[in-house]
């Protein structure tokens, strides 16, 4: 299994290098989202990649774009390769399976976050005010308990990959307005229930998620990468049981293997042996087949 780290399309320089996702700009046409098989974990990106797991992100997205287009619209052109403009056309076999031409959209700065159970960043600010971004939740709850309804708790989007810090709904709508902070919460909302739904079809609890909008003239588009193991939780509703962590199908192998070696997470960041890799690699493929029910184009 081959594992691509970094794209390298010839004359084409990319806008931004992101943990993940490495984003060119192609003039009138759009923007070219390619995902490549970086990994991080406690914000820093690993040495080691998980083969194909570009790949299986952007068919997740694809998936889930689909599955939500009547809710809201979003910035897909197309992710077929052979429709890109003929100057990528040399660079089809990087490409393949792991990118999307896109519409250039404006984005807002801020991270949309839907929860439905208590974890993560929440937990921790339950813990400490008995509220998530400002929205008061009961006494009494433990980690991984389910909300009495889910909650939008907005995150501030750091621009140079740091960590994001939780902020009220107030807060949002001094970033960006009153009517947009309302739209925001609520397609933030109105996703979340849907795909709750879907999740739960599939024998999975999407206990939080995060979302990224733009806008495009004068409609607000969701855009960015959507309801992927890398941007949420998901867990078997079968084993759930409140009361601690569970475990998820993203990247826990991954902290896992870096708290047990001590790493001061701090960078350069070390790599990752071949089990960890393999392990990973195996729980983002049943992440895809269980929430699409078939099997990702690799």
């Amino acid at each position: 299994m081959t594992t691509l780290l970094t794209t390298h399309l010839g004359s084409f320089k990319p806008i931004r290098r992101g943990k993940v996702r490495d984003l060119y700009a192609l003039e009138d046409e759009g923007l070219l989202l390619v995902a490549t098989d970086r990994i991080s974990a406690f914000d820093h990106v690993l040495a080691t990649g998980i083969p194909d797991k570009g790949k299986i992100l952007t068919q997740v997205s694809l998936f889930w774009f689909d599955l939500l287009k009547d809710i809201v619209p979003n910035h897909l052109i197309t992710a077929n390769v052979d429709e890109y403009p003929e100057r990528l056309r040399p660079y089809t076999d990087q490409l393949r399976g792991r990118s999307m031409l896109v519409k250039q959209a404006q984005m807002f700065p801020i991270e949309c976050v839907a929860r439905g159970y208590l974890s993560g960043s929440g937990w921790k600010e339950y813990q400490a005010s008995g509220a998530v971004c400002g929205v008061k939740l009961p006494e009494g709850l433990a980690e991984s308990s389910r909300l009495p309804e889910p909650i939008y708790t907005p995150a501030t989007k750091s621009p140079d990959g740091a960590h994001d810090e939780n902020i009220s709904f107030a807060e949002t709508e001094r970033i960006v307005g009153s009517e947009d902070a309302a739209e925001l919460r609520r397609l933030t909302l109105e996703i979340y229930r849907r795909a709750t739904e879907h999740a739960e079809s599939r024998g999975l609890i999407l206990a939080d998620t995060k979302f990224e909008f733009g806008r495009t003239e004068d409609r607000v588009i969701l855009a960015d990468e959507v309801l992927t193991p890398d941007s949420s939780r998901f867990w078997n509703a079968q084993g759930w049981q409140p009361g601690g962590a569970q475990p998820s199908f993203d990247k826990q192998f991954v902290r896992d293997y870096l708290e047990s070696i001590h790493w001061n997470k701090q960078a350069p960041a070390p790599g990752l042996p071949e089990d960890v890799v393999e392990r990973t690699r195996a729980k983002y493929l049943e992440a895809f087949r269980r929430l699409t029910g078939k099997n990702p184009e690799l």
